[in-house]
């Protein structure tokens, strides 16, 4: 097995993509808008990855936050509401806001359940920094560490419940950034006190069973390199400060805040500390390229992944989907206009 989660090119798997898969094994997948048309089809794609490789349990992930960061969209399936609306409603009444992230969740994992999703991205521990860059803004739970951290347990406890797992994200926190990391790199500045802060919420959630990580530069703790690729920050501060003993994966290899080959940055993560790398879009000579470059597995990194994926499992009595909808509608009420 590689170390390594990929993206698919299209709504069906290819000749060249189910061969090459089967050579290389990846640990897992990512899917994306442009592999999703409807609950059949999906199904049928899920069930495809999962009998190419002969794992029940195997990493299909996706970006299902809700707000501005859905992949499987209306009409076909419920809208979800992004993480600042949880946030709003903390303010007026903490259980509420609390219950209802959990009741969001749980439905968010239902329907991807249903779809034989088993990974999704969420939640979102970054702490909100005034002036900070909007890449995060709506999506995050909130400005203060001790909430976001009770809104990402709810979050993760409710995707479990649901039999998702779920990925506590971007460590060591993005809520800093002045830019946009999909763009350019972003760089903090902040102090060794400011950034407890940020951690904070990480260190609360260390039992999570999967993290990814920041292509952040924070020069307090590793002023050459971003968070991805520092053996300093992955070990010192993601693995031993916080305490993070989950399976680490970076984030998407293809964003622009990174420089140099994809293969170069695959093994460049993977080399720093990270168990997986994370390479989106699909490409078939960018994945030949990481497959080459890549060593099998470490023992290790493979028993974080299977302890991930066996973290859940999703009981046969779940409530209807409409009802933990409704649940979730009326905790959420008073902040809604």
């Amino acid at each position: 097995m590689k170390p390594v989660i990929f993206g698919l090119a299209g709504e069906t798997l290819t000749p060249d993509e189910r061969a090459f898969f089967a050579e290389a094994e990846p640990a897992g997948y990512i899917l994306f808008k442009r592999n999703i048309v409807d609950r059949a089809q999906l199904r049928a794609l899920t069930d495809d990855l999962r009998s190419l490789h002969g794992r029940d349990d195997l990493l299909i992930m996706i970006d299902q936050e809700g707000g501005r960061v859905t992949r499987m969209q209306g009409p076909v399936w419920p809208s979800f509401p992004p993480g600042a609306l949880f946030d709003r409603l903390y303010d007026v009444a903490p259980s509420s806001a609390i219950a209802a992230a959990h009741a969001n969740a749980r439905a968010i994992a239902l329907t991807l359940a249903e779809a034989g999703i088993t990974v999704d991205a969420l939640p979102l521990l970054d702490v909100r920094q005034e002036g900070a860059s909007d890449i995060m803004g709506d999506r995050t739970l909130g400005a203060e560490p001790m909430r976001v951290a009770a809104l990402g347990r709810a979050v993760l406890e409710g995707l479990a419940e649901g039999g998702v797992v779920g990925i506590v994200k971007h460590m060591p926190g993005h809520g800093r950034a002045l830019v946009d990391s999909h763009l350019e790199l972003p760089v903090v500045d902040a102090n060794l006190n400011a950034l407890e802060t940020d951690i904070a919420p990480f260190r609360t959630l260390r039992d999570a069973p999967m993290g990814m990580t920041a292509h952040v530069v924070y020069t307090a703790w590793d002023a050459e390199r971003p968070a991805s690729l520092s053996p300093t920050v992955i070990g010192e501060i993601i693995r031993e400060r916080i305490g993070f003993t989950g399976l680490l994966m970076s984030d998407d290899l293809d964003m622009k805040a990174l420089r140099g080959s994809i293969a170069e940055l695959a093994a460049g993560v993977v080399a720093a500390g990270c168990d997986l790398a994370l390479n989106c879009w699909g490409r078939m000579d960018d994945m030949i390229g990481i497959a080459a470059a890549l060593p099998e597995i470490d023992p290790a990194s493979r028993a974080r992944l299977d302890r991930a994926m066996a973290s859940v499992t999703r009981g046969s009595d779940q409530p209807p989907l409409e009802q933990l909808l409704a649940t979730r509608d009326q905790l959420l009420a008073p902040v809604v206009a």
